[in-house]
């Protein structure tokens, strides 16, 4: 967890509002399985890397919005940890048996996630 950690907390330093720093990490971790996706014919594509990326880094989204101190409205926090348990499960699905076409729900979700953060920020 500590390479997305790390991110988080570099990036901290350089963006004032959470909003806009949880969307440039969010950002991130598409254009790394994006990377992975787009180069799945060599024979290491990155698509470990990425995927601990992202899992990290959903990791930190979902122990925030799970704490009870986490000022989010409930529905919110709610449907956040929906999205997150997907994530996770897509990732132990890419872990265990990868599948190209498995990295694209991976992808949009951070992306679309992403935008919504830009726009409320």
């Amino acid at each position: 967890m500590r390479d997305a950690a790390q991110a988080y907390k570099n990036m901290s330093k350089q963006v004032a509002e959470p909003r806009d720093l949880e969307a440039k990490l969010l950002l991130e971790a598409a254009r790394r399985l994006q990377a992975a996706h787009d180069a799945w014919e060599y024979d290491d594509p990155g698509l470990d890397g990425a995927l601990l990326y992202n899992r990290k880094l959903w990791t930190i989204f979902l122990t925030s919005v799970t704490r009870e101190d986490n000022p989010l409205p409930a529905m919110i926090r709610q449907n956040v940890a929906n999205l997150g348990l997907f994530v996770m499960n897509q990732t132990i699905a890419l872990m265990t048996a990868p599948k190209r076409e498995q990295l694209g729900p991976l992808i949009n979700i951070n992306r679309e996630v992403a935008a919504g953060l830009m726009r409320r920020a």
